[in-house]
């Protein structure tokens, strides 16, 4: 596991708190996330918290990203709702994020509300899940 970080995107991180602040109200939506696409759109998108399982923020993000012709994402932050900051993305997300993206920028840390401190941090999406196969790989031999 490398440990290399990356320049912050702290607008990236900003867009995803105002739609913690204001768009997630309640139990069903919880979680805001923020994508910043290769030609430097950003996407915003939140979970859907079900008691069934709902999709996390990020995967939200990946389908509304897909709506919009994005399907080229550089970096993604995940921020939770009253003031909780950046919230590193679960196993699973983890696993579809290096799926779909495997050269993402995943920004994680204990950054609270507003003021993000120096430990919020930009990693790639491998350093958050060493170890693991490429999903893509079962497809090489069907070209």
């Amino acid at each position: 596991m490398t440990t290399e970080a990356h320049h912050v995107d702290h607008e990236l991180v900003q867009a995803a708190a105002q739609v913690a602040r204001t768009r997630c109200r309640g139990d069903n939506h919880t979680m805001a996330a923020a994508a910043r696409a290769r030609d430097g759109r950003i996407v915003t998108a939140v979970n859907a918290y079900h008691f069934t399982g709902g999709p996390c923020a990020e995967l939200v993000l990946i389908g509304t990203a897909a709506a919009q012709g994005i399907y080229e994402l550089d970096t993604i932050v995940a921020v939770g709702d009253r003031d909780r900051g950046v919230v590193p993305p679960c196993g699973r997300c983890r696993q579809v994020l290096l799926d779909y993206f495997p050269a993402l920028k995943v920004i994680v840390g204990q950054g609270q509300g507003q003021g993000e401190d120096d430990r919020v941090r930009a990693v790639p999406i491998a350093d958050l899940l060493p170890e693991s196969y490429v999903w893509a790989d079962h497809q090489l031999d069907a070209e």
